[in-house]
C-alpha cells in the first residue's frame, strides 16, 4: 500500500557546491524536511552552520566564538549577522523562546540562503580568486610575489 502525504513536498534551495559534505548533508535533510517541519529545519540548518565553522578551522564547540574568529579571518561584518541569525533562529527551534517555528517555512527558507553566503564568502569566492590566479604563468606571479614582499 502507497501513502501519499497530503502535504506538498518542497526542498530548499540547492547547496552551494563547495560545502563540505558533512555539512551539505545537513542542508539537504534540512531541505526535505522544511514543509514537514520548519523548526526541526532549522535546528538541522544551526548545526550545518556549528559544521561549517569547523571546516574553516574553528573549534567548532562554541558558535559564537567561531563566528567571532570567522570575522577577524575574513567574513564580512555583515555577513557576521547570517550566521548570528541561523545560530539564534536555530536554538529557538530545539530551546524553549520567544520564537515559534512550528509553521514558519519562510523563516527556515531564509535560513537556507544564509548558509549559502557564508560558503560563498569563506570558500566559494577564494577558491575562485585562487583558480583564476593560478592562470598566471608563473614567471608573472613571481614578480607579482616580490612586488608584494616588498611592502
Amino acid at each position: 500500500m502507497t501513502v501519499l502525504s497530503s502535504w506538498p513536498l518542497r526542498e530548499g534551495p540547492s547547496p552551494n557546491p563547495d560545502l563540505p559534505e558533512s555539512v551539505r548533508l545537513d542542508y539537504e535533510e534540512a531541505g526535505r524536511i522544511l514543509n514537514l517541519s520548519p523548526q526541526g529545519s532549522a535546528a538541522l540548518l544551526r548545526l550545518a552552520i556549528q559544521k561549517l565553522c569547523a571546516a574553516l578551522g574553528e573549534e567548532g564547540k562554541n558558535i559564537d566564538a567561531d563566528i567571532k574568529s570567522l570575522v577577524k579571518k575574513g567574513l564580512s561584518p555583515l555577513v557576521q549577522q547570517s550566521p548570528d541569525a541561523v545560530r539564534v533562529i536555530g536554538n529557538e527551534a530545539v530551546h524553549p523562546g520567544t520564537l515559534d517555528l512550528k509553521n514558519d517555512t519562510d523563516t527556515a527558507t531564509k535560513l537556507f540562503a544564509l548558509v549559502n553566503i557564508i560558503a560563498g564568502q569563506m570558500i566559494s569566492n577564494p577558491k575562485h580568486a585562487r583558480e583564476i590566479y593560478e592562470k598566471i604563468p608563473e614567471e608573472k606571479r613571481k614578480a607579482i610575489e616580490r612586488r608584494d614582499s616588498k611592502t
